[in-house]
Formats: C-alpha cells, sequence, structure tokens
C-alpha cells in the first residue's frame, strides 16, 4: 500500500488523500453501531462509533484481512456536532481497533440512517496485499 500525498500539498490529519494498493479487495458494507445481536448498547455517538468499527474488524476477519489492510473507509454522520464532539472518545477507539495507519477517508453528514437508533454507519474497502 502506498500513500498518496502531493507534497505541495498540507498533510491530512488522521487519514490520506490517497492510498494505492494491489491483491485481493474486501468490500464492508456499512457497519453501524449495534452488537452482534443486531442490538444498541447505546446511544452515544462515540460508543456506536466504537462498536461500528468492532463489526468492521469481524467482517475483515471473515476475509482473512486486518485493519491495516484497509485502504478506504466511508462514514455518514446523523449529527456532525455530536461527531466532532466525540473526537477524543472516536480518535480513541480507532488506535485501539483500526490502529494508527491512514486510509482514504470521507465523513458525511446525513439527515437520517435506516435504522433509526443509529447515528453512525461505515463502509470500507480494503485490499489484502498478493
Amino acid at each position: 500500500m502506498k500513500l498518496l500525498q502531493p507534497p505541495h500539498w498540507p498533510r491530512p490529519r488522521g487519514y490520506a488523500n490517497g492510498v494505492m494498493a494491489r491483491g485481493q479487495m474486501v468490500f464492508v458494507a456499512g457497519m453501524i453501531g449495534w452488537d452482534a445481536n443486531g442490538q444498541f448498547q447505546s446511544d452515544d455517538m462515540g460508543q456506536q462509533v466504537r462498536q461500528a468499527l468492532t463489526n468492521v474488524v469481524d467482517v475483515l476477519n471473515e476475509a482473512g484481512a486486518k485493519p491495516e489492510h484497509i485502504v478506504r473507509m466511508t462514514w455518514y454522520v446523523t449529527d456532525k456536532k455530536a461527531y466532532v464532539a466525540a473526537y477524543p472518545e472516536i480518535g480513541k477507539a480507532f488506535r485501539e481497533l483500526i490502529g494508527s495507519f491512514n486510509a482514504a477517508m470521507t465523513a458525511i453528514e446525513v439527515q437520517a440512517l435506516i435504522e433509526d437508533r443509529a447515528l453512525v454507519e461505515i463502509e470500507v474497502t480494503a485490499v489484502i496485499p498478493d
């Protein structure tokens, strides 16, 4: 995996502008903050992000992929202010579950998600190297 960073651009914090990778691709559907039984344990943004990331890791494991194989993440959040306020907790969960590497990332505020209690949904693309 190679991070794509134009030399004259400022370095983004917590993500990469682009990633180039070769290998077997793994696509993870949008994961939300419910547990393996489809139950929400919290209505807190940080806790739902932690659970959604846990769910991402569980699906990656099914493919023999690891968090460091993630090349792209798209985050859908229902409340930008709650998301920004939860940065410290989100950052901690991200470092613990995903690591400190940089994937190409996008975060989008949406009006709602299909599951009424869901505050965040995270889609992932990973590439297991050849």
